[in-house]
């Protein structure tokens, strides 16, 4: 199943969880998981699994098939139980959370300045085991393509580069000058890992290079004086989507940095929102 399809299951458990009373018990499960507290989520690169990162600084693991089975209005095998980890280790909320490409390891990064690693293949495991302390709140993560690297996002202007071998930290030594609320709200690689793309508090979209680490494009005021609170690429990285407090989605062209169409959404201007372009299909994940 593409993954776009699977965020569309994603949406539609919205409104079971919200009907189906056969399974009372999984359905509060996931009512707590995805209304209550939970800031973020992220599908494993092969569809299998969702993960969200909570408020109450919880870290819950769902197959996929297993939310599926939930949903059969004809189940009879009883509760269905799609929560398959959950992972206790964290001082402060998850803000954002990423899957290795290849291994069984899923990282969060959260308010308490940590990058955590958890091995989701270990049934007992309920704490990381290797931690990246970073000196800011960590706001988002992204894994390189070849799982070497990842980055972070965090209150500082200039995304944090992390050798996962050594820990090593690299900050880019040619970037723009950037205003002192220029914060990272998201980063996030391209599919080949030649680029990666963040979206700051002070309402820019910047292109940085994934060899050299310079910024190659800024799209200031991308959401007019609203914060730009995520940007994604779309899988040919020929354009970015983006989202921000003025509650439009934006689709960029990544070559010249012209917008190419607005999305005119909800008017939630609170609200922070992540995009996720796959295909045809934009969500909106609405956190505070």
């Amino acid at each position: 199943m593409v993954q776009s399809q699977l965020l569309a299951l994603l949406l539609l458990i919205l409104v079971q969880c919200r009907k189906q009373k056969a399974h009372q018990k999984a359905s509060q499960s996931m009512r707590h998981a995805i209304f209550q507290s939970t800031r973020c989520a992220r599908f494993s690169p092969d569809g299998k699994f969702v993960a969200t990162g909570s408020s109450d600084t919880s870290i819950k693991l769902f197959e996929v098939a297993k939310i599926k089975q939930m949903m059969l209005p004809d189940a009879r095998d009883g509760p269905v139980r799609p929560v398959i980890r959950t992972f206790y280790d964290h001082l402060q909320p998850i803000n954002d959370l990423d899957f290795h490409p290849q291994n069984t390891v899923l990282i969060s990064g959260s308010k308490d300045n940590t990058i955590k690693f958890f091995d989701f293949s270990k049934m007992t495991a309920k704490r990381a085991f290797r931690v990246i302390q970073d000196t800011h709140n960590v706001r988002s993560v992204s894994f390189h393509p070849s799982g070497d690297f990842l980055l972070a996002g965090t209150d500082h202007p200039i995304p944090h580069l992390y050798d996962i071998n050594t820990f090593q930290c690299y900050l880019s030594a040619n970037a723009p000058e950037i205003d002192v609320n220029g914060a990272i709200n998201q980063v996030r690689y391209s599919a080949t890992g030649g680029l990666y793309v963040t979206a700051s508090k002070d309402g820019t979209i910047r292109l940085w290079d994934g060899v050299t680490a310079n910024c190659v494009r800024s799209i200031a005021g991308a959401h007019g004086t609203a914060e730009a609170t995520s940007a994604n690429f779309t899988k040919d990285q020929r354009f970015v989507l983006s989202s921000g407090k003025d509650s439009t989605v934006k689709l960029w062209e990544v070559g010249t940095g012209k917008l190419v169409k607005q999305y005119l959404g909800a008017t939630h201007t609170q609200l922070r929102c992540q995009v996720y372009q796959k295909g045809l299909l934009e969500v909106f994940l609405k956190r505070n």
